[in-house]
């Protein structure tokens, strides 16, 4: 997984859903997935893990989701987060959340391209 910090490298799957646990007894009898439950302030996050190593994520739709369907979100890793956005932009995309940190994990955006299509960008902190 150390390739999940280099610039470029999909690193992480978020799966955003109006029915958590649901998708956790779905992706869980399909996969195998172990799931580990952490609390963030204000939500529940499930860290989703494929042979005791994280692989990805369930949360609850987000504000900021809403009236989107449940769906899957790709993490690329970036070396820096804000030009990777203002490059986005400069390439036809669209933010749809800008730079954001997440306490003691990085810094990630929500990009669209000029497709429709959404992915995710995040620097890392280091550690």
């Amino acid at each position: 997984m150390e390739d999940q910090f280099k610039q470029g490298e999909f690193n992480w799957c978020e799966l955003m859903t109006t029915d958590v646990n649901a998708a956790k007894k779905f992706y869980a009898g399909l996969f195998g997935w172990e799931m580990e439950d952490m609390s963030i302030p204000g939500m529940t996050y499930t860290v989703v893990k494929a042979g005791g190593q994280g692989v990805g994520g369930i949360m609850s739709m987000p504000k900021e989701a809403q009236g989107a369907p449940p769906m899957w979100c790709a993490y690329v890793t970036v070396d820096d987060v804000d030009q990777t956005a203002q490059a986005a932009v400069k390439l036809g995309g669209k933010l749809h959340l800008p730079p954001t940190d997440i306490p003691t994990v990085g810094r990630f955006c929500v990009i669209q391209d000029p497709q429709g299509t959404f992915i995710n960008a995040i620097t890392y902190l280091k550690k």
